[in-house]
């Protein structure tokens, strides 16, 4: 879905977006940690697991971080809200619009 968002709602996300990334990329480097930390596989199990991770962690980063424009802002919005990136008090300071049609968007409305 394509549609811009209202300039109050692009400036915020816009500052969000860092926080965003950086919960993101944080959840991912700790899923990697603990698939390190398991001794009970192999190195080779581990590193295959890992790769994998990475892979499917990288097309959800995309989706949600990359090519930020604010005709794809509510699309962003929706990815990293699905993926717990923002708490409920960010996702509050977005307008009323905007919230209801990212809820939209993931089926929660």
């Amino acid at each position: 879905m394509s549609r811009e968002i209202k300039e109050s709602d692009w400036k915020l996300l816009r500052q969000l977006h860092s926080v965003a990334l950086e919960r993101f990329c944080r959840g991912v480097l700790l899923e990697v940690e603990r698939i390190t930390a398991d001794t009970s596989k192999s190195f080779h199990e581990r590193y295959v697991s890992i790769y994998k991770v990475i892979e499917r962690r990288d097309k959800e980063m995309s989706q949600a971080f990359d090519d930020l424009r604010r005709s794809t802002a509510v699309s962003h919005l929706a990815a990293m809200k699905s993926h717990d990136l923002l708490t409920d008090e960010e996702f509050s300071r977005f307008s009323e619009e905007t919230r209801r049609i990212v809820m939209i968007m993931r089926g929660k409305e």
